[in-house]
């Protein structure tokens, strides 16, 4: 409803500015939201017309309210030195469209949107630092998803890199194991722990020899030749470390719609096909000299493209395209790196490529949602992926580079339009805390237990393996759990204790900025105080004991009261400056969908939990000076219980789309 509003009175201040000064060069009208609820409920600077109308932002706004007329669900309007329109909402009929979950109805763009998020290498188990890019690029889909857009959510499979071929070296030249050996491991528990510790030995080997790296080079094309063994042991390999993925994702509610690999990109010549393009473009160049000689390069983004004439035979220093300046895209032995790859991937998303992957059905969720695979040759009957019209890759800032330089492929071949709609949602690294790296067993030097937080590295072997951390996040709630409520059986202490752990470690993951590096901590995360996940589930919890002390089904209180309330009566309780702070829990809980707009445009899930936090304090100060339970008056006390629901519903929806859960009880 605030959205609603909010674009309704824009609109209507542009074209009272229109009709007042025609043919006028206007500028967008900003909507603010003022410092405090006594000053209104919006607020909008006139100084930005100032200049283009030729006139002072006082008079401006006072010619505004006195011609602008009447405003469906605005109240009052008011003029604010130094040139100012504040404004205020019809509390009454704003209260009674959130009683009543009004939503009035939204222009949702056309065109599906694609988001690939976790793409994590399949050679050993997921660790912390997965999980945020797990967590983030979940999170952006359910933000997608309730502001009505459709959404294919893909997980990309690079399954022929260097990571994986240094799996393959540990099992064949370390261990020596043979396929059919490697076939039974897979087939055992949590069979990503055990490549994760064989990953961390293929280092040590390298470090011990630098002459084994050749073996990586040759395991590395061999992986790419399917016909090869080596070829299949490196599929058997990343399936089985791919679909320990999923499970650990599933704990967190977390699906894919498909899987491309990176080995299909491959075999079916998704590569060949875009650098044909890519060269009769002029896009991509073979170097004839220099330390890139026989490599087929591209201008590092954001480089400039020159075109030098016959007299320009001898370039300036400012015309000269450095190798320092160029992205080798395909190496002098006609290996072609990561970016290509991506590059024909990306070609593909949009339609762009001519050519479609095989698909074969490869994990079933518990919700019976089918996850799909790429493959030579797949099943006939299938979802239609790609031809999307917009791409988020959620991807650490490291790839930052790569990703526009991905971008920038796309634009120099013309695909100017895909290009605008490619979005690298980049984010921060995830780090732990002295004492989170102490509880998971690590030992830590006294130089290590002074620092602020401890680095994790997947082939030193040290981090935090996913499960790992989600098993002691439980353990730890499960702890809390038993002791409050010993009264309930063990299985249901062990439901809530799993969604109050995944309900914290998904808010703590969230509530940071994108680009903020994260210092993970257990007793942090899991505390009930402060800008946590248990916080905010506590608040709901505390609003339904609220109801079930009361006698009545908060689910359905709501419509019912929607029925037999009129906005005169919600009104008579929103009047006057002593109920401004009941006023701004009803504005806050009628942002949700204006804290959504903004976390999409700005690609930042963080709004959203900095929005659940302050509608949760808002709503524990109003539950501390208001009894409600107790109230005398009828009238009163259903109002009241009124402003609950409508909190309690809000705060659930928000949750919902952070992907929290809240437990009956906490």
């Amino acid at each position: 409803m605030y959205r609603h509003l909010e674009h309704r009175l824009a609109q209507r201040i542009r074209e009272c500015l229109q009709l007042r000064y025609p043919g006028a060069a206007l500028p967008g009208v900003v909507v603010e939201q003022p410092p405090k609820v006594e000053l209104g409920d919006f607020a909008i600077p006139i100084f930005p017309f100032a200049k283009p109308l030729r006139s002072a932002p006082l008079k401006i706004a006072e010619a505004i309210r006195a011609e602008i007329g009447a405003i469906e669900g605005i109240a009052e309007m008011q003029v604010a030195a130094p040139g100012y329109l504040n404004v205020r909402i019809d509390r009454g009929s704003m209260a009674a469209a959130l009683v009543a979950d009004e939503k009035p109805p939204a222009e949702i763009p056309p065109g599906k949107i694609l988001v690939e998020h976790s793409s994590i290498n399949p050679n050993k188990a997921a660790h912390i630092g997965h999980l945020r890019n797990a967590i983030l690029g979940d999170t952006f889909v359910r933000l997608l998803r309730f502001a009505g857009r459709e959404v294919d959510i893909q997980n990309y499979i690079d399954n022929t890199g260097v990571q994986v071929a240094d799996v393959v070296v540990g099992f064949i030249h370390i261990e020596k194991k043979s396929r059919a050996e490697i076939d039974v491991l897979t087939r055992q528990p949590r069979f990503d722990y055990y490549c994760w510790d064989l990953y961390a030995q293929v280092s040590q080997w390298y470090e011990a020899d630098k002459q084994n790296l050749q073996v990586r080079l040759q395991t590395l094309h061999a992986i790419e030749d399917a016909s090869t063994e080596t070829a299949a042991i490196a599929d058997l390999i990343s399936v089985a470390v791919l679909r320990r993925h999923l499970e650990t994702m599933d704990r967190l509610d977390i699906e894919y719609d498909f899987l491309p690999r990176e080995s299909e990109i491959l075999h079916l010549h998704f590569w060949d096909a875009a650098f044909i393009k890519l060269k009769e473009s002029g896009v991509l160049t073979l170097e004839s000299e220099g330390k890139n000689k026989g490599c087929w390069v591209m201008r590092r983004a954001g480089t400039a493209k020159t075109n030098p004439t016959a007299e320009d035979a001898e370039d300036t220093d400012e015309d000269k395209i450095t190798e320092e300046d160029q992205k080798v895209i395909v190496r002098s032995n006609g290996t072609v790196g990561y970016v290509g790859k991506d590059i024909a991937y990306h070609m593909w998303k949009f339609g762009l490529l001519g050519r479609d992957f095989g698909y074969r059905k490869f994990y079933r969720y518990p919700n019976s949602h089918d996850c799909w695979i790429s493959t030579a040759h797949g099943e006939k009957d299938h979802p239609h992926f790609g031809d999307v019209a917009e791409n988020y890759n959620v991807i650490d800032v490291r790839q930052s580079e790569a990703q526009n330089t991905v971008k920038e492929a796309l634009r120099e071949l013309g695909h100017v339009e895909a290009a605008d709609h490619f979005t690298h949602f980049s984010y921060g690294m995830v780090v732990l805390t002295p004492r989170c790296a102490a509880e998971l067993g690590y030992n830590l030097s006294e130089e290590d237990k002074t620092r602020p937080f401890i680095g994790v590295s997947g082939r030193k072997g040290f981090g935090v393996k996913a499960d790992d951390l989600l098993d002691q996040l439980i353990a730890s709630a499960k702890e809390e759990v038993d002791s409050r409520h010993p009264q309930l059986s063990d299985p249901e202490r062990q439901q809530i204790a799993t969604q109050i752990a995944i309900g914290a470690l998904r808010y703590f993951m969230l509530k940071y900025t994108k680009q903020s590096v994260i210092a993970f901590d257990f007793k942090e995360a899991l505390s009930f105080e402060g800008e946590t996940g248990p916080y905010a589930q506590y608040a709901v919890v505390r609003a339904t004991s609220i109801f079930r002390k009361a006698g009545f089904d908060p689910d359905t209180f709501s419509g019912t009261l929607a029925t037999n309330i009129s906005a005169a009566d919600l009104a008579k309780f929103l009047s006057g400056e002593t109920v401004n702070e009941i006023w701004e829990l009803w504005l806050a809980s009628s942002k949700t969908s204006s804290v959504i707009d903004q976390c999409i445009a700005a690609t930042e899930p963080a709004f959203l939990a900095k929005h659940v936090f302050q509608l949760g304090q808002l709503f524990n100060t109003f539950y501390h000076r208001h009894p409600i339970l107790s109230e005398p008056d009828e009238n009163r006390k259903r109002f009241l219980l009124a402003t609950v629901a409508v909190v309690r519903r809000e705060l659930i929806r928000c949750l919902a789309v952070m992907g929290i859960i809240v437990p009956p009880v906490m």
